[in-house]
């Protein structure tokens, strides 16, 4: 898959999200690095395969206004990794962005698969 494919698939990834996600997906920027930097590497693991940055929706008060946007990162050589080619790949993008999407809404991994969602 091409950078240009694979990020094609990430904004398919989004358009696809449950509109209860989608619709209340406000200022929060979903972008495709290569790969995590080194500092990343060595604080969240070595196949590290999306981050969020940002302060989760169930944490924020009146006072957090005009905040920068919430950081989704998806890293494509990560991602890419791992069998099943083109589909394989789609499919960690798809669930590794509905993760960090959970993170953004103060959700934990056992939450998403409660809700059917993971």
């Amino acid at each position: 898959m091409t950078p240009e494919e694979f990020e094609a698939e990430v904004e398919r990834a989004v358009k696809n999200l449950p509109r209860a996600f989608r619709d209340r997906l406000e200022n929060v920027a979903v972008v495709v690095k290569a790969r995590p930097t080194a500092e990343q590497r060595r604080r969240y693991g070595p196949g590290l395969l999306g981050l969020y940055e940002g302060v989760p929706a169930t944490e924020r008060g009146a006072a957090d206004g005009g905040l920068m946007p919430d950081k989704i990162t998806l890293f494509r050589e990560s991602l890419q990794e791992g069998p099943g080619g083109a589909g394989g790949a789609a499919e960690r993008v798809r669930r590794t962005l509905m993760h960090e999407i959970a993170h953004h809404f103060g959700m934990d991994d056992d939450e998403l698969r409660e809700k059917g969602l993971y």
